[in-house]
């Protein structure tokens, strides 16, 4: 079963987050932040495609690098204390959630449970 890709217009994201997306040479929207530390996170989503990337280095060394297919939702949420970021997936059989802090502090959270 097809699902669409539910995601925020670049105008939502700048309103949730305070950065308009960039766009790729693919037509992907980028966001990316960097840290204190010199650490830096890159997501990329693909609405058409239904898919996400997230790329997380320091130091110029990769220290993450996650790509899905079959995003069925994309959230921003920011308040005082925390910006995140949310990825839906439903793959068949399975589905997963990516969970992905990017203030104050740089994380990481990738689950896929099988229905």
């Amino acid at each position: 079963m097809h699902r669409e890709f539910l995601a925020p217009r670049d105008e939502e994201v700048l309103d949730a987050i305070g950065q308009w997306p960039d766009t790729d040479e693919s037509g992907a929207r980028v966001l990316g932040w960097h840290s204190d530390d010199g650490a830096s996170l890159v997501l990329s989503y693909d609405v058409l495609g239904r898919s996400v990337r997230v790329r997380w280095t320091n130091g110029g060394e990769l220290l993450l690098d996650i790509f899905r297919e079959s995003a069925t939702r994309l959230a921003f949420t920011s308040d005082s204390s925390a910006m995140n970021v949310s990825v839906d997936f439903h793959m068949g059989e399975s589905a997963g959630a990516l969970e992905i802090q990017v203030a104050p502090s740089f994380s990481v959270r990738d689950r896929l449970l099988f229905r």
